[in-house]
């Protein structure tokens, strides 16, 4: 079939009877093709949250076997001592890929995989409200992926340990590009994450079903929720830290140069920013899909919701504030130790009732032995033992001693595997039946998971005894009879008996889809949403969209189980306007406010992707003028993607509740594109506070390089300081006119002018830098970094607003669609707002010229 293509000419509203269904039991033809996946090759332009979702999984879990088996090689390589399978240096590269992909290109990736196909499904939408940038996102991914794998073709395997610790990573020290593949693939990887964590904040808040309150959502979107905001907060540190590296590499900046004033602690701390939280982003989509399926197999439903909600939100506050967990050994001061060896000790209170709360559901009821329940089970058990050697580490004279060794290895692997590999295949046991319409098989599934579970067992518990004996990680070999031998040898035989469960399961997830029994609708009994239709819904989800009135709507709703769940009454069952669209809903209550319209299959997110992977790919190879054509492209496809006229101004009869008419894509603070603005404008935030992090630390730690550091022009800071407000208050006027649909003409003016100021405020900045040499110091390579960042959020706006100005003019926006005023007014305030800091910093240091 083809693409339905786009119709720019406005729709009038329609009579309330006007509604476009096809009768009780003939299929919905036209319906169905609407929402059909695109066939052969332009499978590519699907953006189906289930396809995206899919692609998401299948790719994260083929990096984890690639993980896997560089793991193996790690532990061939210690299996008896003084050994020379490997060489020292391939030794290295093997263990950083190993970490690499696991954290980088296997577990973030998974659980985005689970949360894009989920969320429409649980929350009763036909899909993700930006589905296009979901499949942007999924190729970033693969791209980055594609970049950082490609360094062994190349010979230039990074070989540094998946922290990439500076001085070791710098040119000095790492000559080549074995650190180049890693931060540049990296980074473009994580490009995945940051657009995953805006999509689903704004999925989760503002397309719930009818009714679907923040109080009746399904525990697994309050996990998602939280961890979203979590990647929009904790990404952005390794991300400008990555970026300052690899310019410190490719330009000669001086960033973490001794020398000049930088500090290789820096790194440590914009990693750490990251990395600690990132194990939470890990652990609790992971707990939230346990705290899903164990209500399940129970047949109750989850004891202390509240209190679970609860210590989510707060685990996610906590896990920001003990980055410097993994720095003890490097001289501290003894105040910050204490400090953040209480928040390591505390982030354990909201964890354990957590776990508190599973262990009361297990109570109520005696649980079915299923194979994902006995992956729980498992889960349980080896996460409470990775929390307590974590709580161990959290004192601060056991750290010092434990530091770097084996016991730390240990106990990673307990936290991670135990927190998220071992929900992940209860997860992919539960849900598979979603994908391929088949039961796997009860029996292969047990084999699987004692395999798993006593071989990661004999593996990982024998490391903790490895640590305690003193044998430090990241060794290539060690001398015999110093008491490592039997040990690390047992540890082997785990690691390969661990491989053996995992190999169960892909074959018998090969072999049940020829012969696994037909799984039906609902095969487990669940309460959620996407258990409503059977295993092959149609990729719409929802032909009409229900009202929802419990937190276990199948269980507690009979109306919605009763009978063929395609002729259930709800919202949307007509189709008038022949386009794909869901019910959009307000954050809070869950109250329908608009229609969100949605868009078709397109080529322009793989476009914008290849761009930047050919922008990111060239650089690497220092082939800039590639790197111009790939900037252009992705630019280009960009453009593409957001041409499409505005789809606001339109009211349309939803189907329920007599008279209740609602706009498509309202013009509102609480629709979907300025939910997701927010979001945007959020992570955009955080880049910036890691740029001033990295300046204040400098600052602080190395305040004479900061003092011989030139000064800005305070003329031109002060000039620039005047734009930024002059460019904050044309920004609120229009997204001001937007709401208040003002004319036009006016909407017009202000892009023009917020254009004209934003190109003034840009030659100001730039202007007040012109006397500091970003070669000089540490310090002022930093306020070029943030001038740049600044400049960067400058242009987008320009370009922004221009675009907007063009639309205006060539008839593209029609009164009443204001929203791409509304959303850059939002945008043009908060880099206004950053501008104006930056200047302001620039007037404070600044010398009068």
């Amino acid at each position: 079939m083809t693409d339905t293509p786009f119709d720019p000419t406005p729709v009038p509203p329609p009579r309330n009877d006007a509604y476009d269904v096809a009768p009780k039991g003939e299929p919905d033809k036209d319906f169905e093709e609407i929402w059909a996946t695109p066939q052969g090759a332009r499978v590519l332009s699907s953006v189906s949250h289930r396809v995206v979702g899919k692609r998401f999984l299948i790719t994260g879990f083929i990096f984890f076997l690639i993980a896997g088996v560089l793991a193996l090689l790690v532990r061939l390589q210690l299996i008896v001592p003084e050994n020379t399978f490997l060489d020292s240096e391939t030794y290295n590269q093997v263990f950083t890929m190993h970490g690499t992909i696991m954290m980088f290109l296997f577990a973030i990736p998974m659980l985005e995989g689970f949360a894009v196909y989920l969320i429409p499904l649980m929350i009763g939408a036909r899909d993700l409200v930006f589905p296009r940038l979901g499949s942007f996102g999924y190729y970033c991914y693969l791209f980055g992926g594609i970049i950082v794998l490609s360094s062994f073709i190349f010979d230039a395997a990074p070989a540094g340990g998946w922290f990439m610790y500076v001085p070791l990573s710098t040119s000095q020290y790492t000559e080549g590009l074995s650190a180049d593949f890693w931060l540049i693939g990296i980074t473009l990887a994580e490009i995945a994450s940051v657009t995953a964590a805006v999509e689903i904040i704004a999925a989760i808040l503002c397309s719930r079903a009818p009714g679907m309150s923040l109080t009746k959502m399904p525990i697994l979107m309050w996990y998602l929720l939280v961890t979203a905001f979590m990647i929009a907060i904790g990404f952005p540190p390794l991300i400008i830290g990555s970026i300052l590296l690899e310019a410190e590499r490719l330009l000669g900046l001086p960033f973490f140069d001794i020398a000049l004033g930088g500090d290789p602690l820096l790194w440590q701390h914009l990693f750490w920013l990251f990395g600690h939280p990132e194990v939470y982003i890990i652990f609790l989509p992971a707990a939230g899909m346990v705290a899903t399926m164990l209500p399940v197999f129970v047949g109750k439903p989850l004891f202390g919701y509240g209190f679970a909600v609860a210590a989510v939100v707060t685990m996610g506050f906590l896990s920001f504030g003990l980055w410097a967990h993994h720095m003890f050994a490097t001289g501290l001061p003894v105040m910050s130790l204490s400090l953040f060896s209480a928040a390591s000790t505390m982030v354990a209170v909201p964890t354990g009732v957590q776990i508190f709360c599973f262990i009361a559901t297990l109570s109520l009821a005696r649980p079915r032995l299923t194979v994902p329940m006995l992956f729980i089970l498992g889960f349980l058990f080896i996460f409470v033992l990775g929390g307590l050697t974590g709580v161990m580490l959290a004192a601060v004279p056991f750290n010092l001693q434990a530091h770097d060794s084996y016991f730390v290895v240990a106990h990673l692997h307990y936290v991670l595997i135990g927190g998220f590999v071992f929900p992940m295949f209860a997860a992919l046991y539960y849900w598979v039946p979603h994908f391929t319409g088949r039961m796997m098989s009860d029996t292969l599934g047990k084999w699987a998971f004692w395999l798993m579970f006593s071989g990661f067992n004999l593996a990982f518990f024998m490391m903790h005894l490895t640590g305690l004996r003193g044998m430090p990680r990241r060794i290539a070999t060690y001398p015999e009879g110093i008491g490592w031998d039997r040990l690390n040898m047992l540890s082997t035989i785990g690691a390969f008996i661990l491989a053996a469960g995992v190999a169960v399961f892909i074959w018998d997830f090969f072999r049940h889809q020829r012969t696994g029994r037909a799984a039906g609708r609902d095969p487990w009994g669940a309460a959620t949403l996407e258990w409503l239709y059977p295993t092959n819904a149609p990729g719409y989800n929802f032909r009409a969209i229900p009202e929802i009135r419990s937190r276990e709507p199948l269980w507690d709703q009979p109306e919605l189980t009763q009978g063929d769940p395609a002729q259930i009454d709800g919202a949307l069952r007509a189709y008038p306007d022949h386009r794909r669209e869901t019910m959009g809903c307000d954050p809070v209550s869950g109250a329908p406010i608009q229609i969100l319209r949605l868009p078709h299959p397109t080529w322009m997110p793989l476009v914008s992707a290849f761009g930047l992977a050919v922008l990111f790919a060239a650089t690497l190879a220092s082939l800039y003028w590639l790197s111009a054509i790939g900037a252009l492209v992705a630019l280009a496809g960009l453009t593409g993607w957001v041409w499409e006229p505005s789809d606001s101004g339109v009211t349309r009869d939803i189907g329920i509740r007599d008279g209740l008419r609602l706009p498509v894509n309202a013009v509102s603070r609480s629709s979907h594109l300025h939910v997701g603005t927010v979001g945007t404008i959020l992570i955009l935030f955080a880049l910036y506070a890691s740029l001033l992090f990295a300046g204040l630390y400098l600052w602080n730690v190395k305040p004479d390089f900061a003092e011989a550091t030139q000064r800005p022009a305070r003329t031109f800071a002060l000039l620039a300081f005047g734009l930024a407000v002059v460019m904050f208050a044309l920004s609120w006027m229009a997204g001001r006119t937007a709401l208040l649909q003002g004319p036009r003409a006016l909407g017009l003016v202000a892009n023009v002018l917020l254009a004209l100021t934003v190109l003034g405020l840009g030659l100001c900045l730039f202007l007040a830098l012109l006397p500091v040499d970003p070669y000089s110091t540490a310090f002022a390579a930093v306020g070029w970094a943030i001038g740049a960042f600044v400049g960067a959020l400058l242009s987008v706006t320009l370009y922004w607003s221009l675009f907007n100005a063009l639309r205006k003019l060539v008839g593209a926006v029609r009164p009443g669609q204001g929203l791409p005023d509304l959303l850059l007014g939002s945008f043009g305030k908060a880099t206004a707002t950053m501008a104006a800091m930056t200047a302001l910093a620039y007037l404070v240091a600044g010398s009068p010229q």
